[in-house]
């Protein structure tokens, strides 16, 4: 299976997509914000990546917003604030034959090329 979860208004995300050549290359593409994740599909994710935190973006507007970056999170807070809002998933997640490629740094990009 190959999918990558991306937001399509990212235009971050936009440049990796066609970068990798997600389309050609016949991988399903999930705009997280119109076609959320599942619990499943997160779940999922977990158990490739290890952790829930793995998967979890700092960088979010609403991390400090919300004062979490005052607050020690456990693995079930990862996994319900990125259930309860798309932003906190750090993106894009790619899952290429049972290998996770999580985020946007080069090393990331570069290794999800040669994946797929």
């Amino acid at each position: 299976m190959k999918k990558i979860y991306h937001l399509a208004t990212c235009s971050t995300n936009q440049r990796i997509l066609k970068e990798v050549k997600a389309v050609q290359k016949g991988v399903l593409l999930q705009d997280i914000k119109n076609d959320p994740i599942t619990p499943t599909q997160l779940d999922e994710m977990k158990q490739l990546a290890g952790s829930y935190e793995a998967l979890f973006s700092r960088k979010a507007l609403q991390y400090r917003s919300r004062g979490l970056h005052e607050r020690q999170l456990t693995e079930k807070d990862y996994r319900t604030l990125i259930l309860e809002e798309y932003t906190f998933l750090k993106r894009p997640v790619a899952v290429v034959n049972g290998k996770i490629f999580i985020g946007n740094t080069k090393a990331v990009v570069e290794a999800l090329k040669s994946a797929l």
